[in-house]
């Protein structure tokens, strides 16, 4: 999955864009800026279309609560918490108090918890709990997420810790080498007391030894301990874990059946709601093949428990889904990417043991997002490329999509906020990235999802899991790579990809500038980096930059106290990333956990903290949020005298905390306390 680079500005919209081609926000606060997104061509679709992604998104956002629930398990009382002070507080509204309550609450709706979404961290609050406390006596105690029989000070009591104390539940996600990974990490995968050897010692008891095709075990559960002591799984599925919130996706799915593009689609949904009530992993499979074979339909959509990202084990998967279709123009771009999957896989610098002697079922998409919701809300990716399991890839292949319309408003936020002129080396270079950046980014971008991740192969009896907490970092940059690695082949040029030999180099630049540099305004004085794809771009760049030294390929230099980065050979970096692309497949390929770690521990995680305090005070003057979100569209069914559907409308004017307040009301699924 490709996140979006740092290099994302938001200041305003040009006066000559109309409101049908770039809907904006102002709303910033804390280190987010909030944009919109344009679903363009929806008005064209047909009725029957228009009411598929109808139930599909009211699908979508049933599934909110579990996101919550999953990245810590104090998350949805606490949120019902906030909002109600938010909401009734009857005290001075324009306090420190209260604007730091709206901050904080502002954090935990991103972030669908009390960390970080991207650097996993706890948020400190600004407003001590002496203040919480007092407002929260003045709050109707029927309207306080209160435990059965609980009184308002041990419900203080409970909670505020978690909130206030940083020693508490520090980290979502903590990969810092040493630790117990899963006992420090304040995720809600596992109950409280397992540790990591048990979860993984758990797990490889129950591995089948030599399976050409294994399930993707534990993606689906919260491991926890039963009154005899020993380690089980809860399920989430309809009757299990989740129940409420699963039960009201099926419906919306069942009802979004109906309207399906094809029979083959209708198939799809009716394995995933087989999964749904089941939980059975190999039905997941079945699920994912079916959906891989479809390549037809104009919508489509995801909806599961997908990427591992929040597991300190990086087994198992947070829910999130995305309703789409696809944008036939622009997919023509990606169409002769997978055409030409092949001849890719065989020219890849890597060594051809590691290489598929036949790529299978590669297909890739420009799609609309039309609704964004779980782990792709209100952050979210720019392409993603499925299934997970690599057994499936490797025998029935991938479905890789870039979302046009979110990279088209982060490029278009990206104007003119002085980014360029503060970090880029001179005015040449800053040419070539006006030039050529936009077009680059999106390839990259492509060639990430549709090819790097569907290439190469596991070596027979390679597990898949056997990286462990290293995994996500290194299948990043391995897509990151075989994608930097051909932005500068001739092939593209060939293609009509790029229009010259010297395009890609706007993108070695910025990828450069980002992995090196920029990126690390996002953390904070004296933390190390911590996210894997934020991981995987230090690792690439630190490596090559490294490798490249003594023959000066990139340089940092000094000017007026400013660091910059300087390249000075473009050919040299492209053989140092298909070096290093090579060493990432062999490690991948085989399971070198070792070699994993050594690179990203030696690469990707420490931080310069003289660099990182130039960089800061450098960013903090440009007055520009480091991360970015995006509002959803309001979806309005309009009905007749029979309560059919008879058109499907958006609306774009909802605000922020309107549309999160709306979602917490109309979509709350979970009982607040869900151990």
């Amino acid at each position: 999955m490709m996140t979006a680079s740092l290099c994302l500005g938001a200041l305003a919209a040009p006066a000559n864009e109309s409101q049908d081609d770039f809907r904006y926000t102002d709303e910033k606060f804390a280190d987010i800026q909030m944009l919109r997104y344009c679903v363009k061509g929806f008005d064209q679709l047909t009725l029957r279309q228009k009411t598929f992604v109808y139930y599909l998104q009211e699908a979508s956002l049933a599934g909110r609560d579990i996101l919550f629930d999953q990245n810590g398990r104090y998350n949805l009382r606490i949120r019902k918490m906030l909002e109600t002070v938010y909401t009734t507080y009857k005290g001075d509204r324009n306090s420190a108090f209260f604007a730091g309550v709206t901050e904080y609450l502002k954090r935990v709706w991103f972030s669908s918890g009390i960390h970080h979404h991207y650097g996993c961290e706890k948020f400190q609050p600004t407003f001590t709990a002496e203040q919480l406390r007092e407002a929260l006596q003045q709050v109707d105690a029927s309207q306080l997420p209160l435990a059965e029989g609980q009184t308002l000070q041990s419900f203080c009591d409970e909670l505020f810790p978690v909130i206030f104390d940083p020693a508490v539940m520090a980290m979502r996600v903590n990969q810092r080498d040493g630790d117990d990974l899963v006992l420090t990490s304040a995720s809600n995968y596992y109950a409280p007391g397992i540790t990591q050897k048990e979860a993984e010692q758990f797990y490889l008891s129950r591995k089948a030894p030599a399976d050409p095709t294994p399930i993707m075990m534990g993606m689906n559960s919260r491991l926890e301990r039963n009154e005899f002591g020993r380690l089980t799984e809860r399920v989430w599925r309809v009757g299990g874990m989740y129940s409420p919130a699963l039960e009201r996706i099926v419906d919306n799915l069942l009802k979004a059946r109906d309207y399906a593009d094809s029979p083959e689609q209708q198939r799809v949904i009716d394995l995933l709601v087989e999964v749904y009530r089941t939980g059975d992993l190999r039905t997941f499979d079945d699920y994912t093949i079916h959906w891989l074979r479809d390549t037809q339909s104009l919508v489509d959509f995801t909806c599961y428990f997908t990427e591992s990202y929040g597991d300190p084990l990086g087994m198992k998967a947070s829910w999130e889904a995305i309703v789409n279709f696809k944008d036939i123009e622009a997919t023509k771009r990606t169409e002769k990417l997978s055409s030409n999957a092949q001849w890719f896989e065989d020219h890849s610098p890597v060594d051809s043991k590691f290489k598929k002697e036949k790529v299978k079922g590669v297909s890739a998409k420009v799609i609309t997002a039309a609704i964004l919701a779980g782990d792709l809300y209100p952050s979210t990716a720019i392409g993603i490329n499925l299934p997970n399991s690599d057994w499936v890839r490797r025998d029935f292949g991938s479905k890789s999509v870039t979302i046009g319309n979110l990279t088209e408003a982060y490029s278009k936020a990206a104007r003119g906020t002085g980014f360029d002129k503060e970090f880029v080396i001179d005015e040449p270079t800053r040419k070539l990235m006006e030039q050529f950046g936009d077009l680059c980014d999106d390839l990259h971008t492509d060639l990430h999802e549709c090819l790097g991740h569907g290439s190469g192969k596991l070596l027979p009896g390679t597990d898949p899991d056997t990286l462990k907490a290293y995994g996500s970092t290194i299948e990043e940059a391995r897509a990151d790579l075989f994608g930097l690695y051909y932005l500068a082949d001739p092939k593209l040029v060939e293609l009509g990809l790029t229009p010259n030999a010297e395009a890609y180099k706007s993108q070695y630049y910025s990828y450069m500038l980002n992995g090196l540099l920029t990126q690390l305004v996002r953390i904070k004085p004296g933390q190390q980096i911590e996210e894997a794809h934020m991981r995987n771009r230090a690792l690439i760049a630190r490596w090559v930059y490294e490798q490249g030294k003594k023959d000066k390929v990139v340089e940092l230099v000094k000017r007026k106290n400013k660091t910059y980065v300087k390249v000075n050979d473009y050919a040299a970096l492209r053989t140092l990333f298909g070096k290093l692309l090579a060493e990432i497949q062999r490690i991948k390929s085989e399971g070198d956990y070792e070699a994993a770690r050594s690179l990203v521990e030696t690469y990707a995680v420490k931080v310069d903290p003289v660099l990182h305090k130039e960089l800061l005070e450098r960013y903090a003057r440009l007055n520009v949020a480091p991360y970015k979100g995006f509002i959803n569209p309001v979806y309005q069914a309009v009905k007749n005298d029979k309560g059919e559907i008879i058109d499907v409308k958006l609306d774009y004017t909802e605000a922020y905390d309107a549309q999160m307040l709306r979602y917490s009301r109309d979509y709350a699924t979970l009982p607040w306390v869900n151990e």
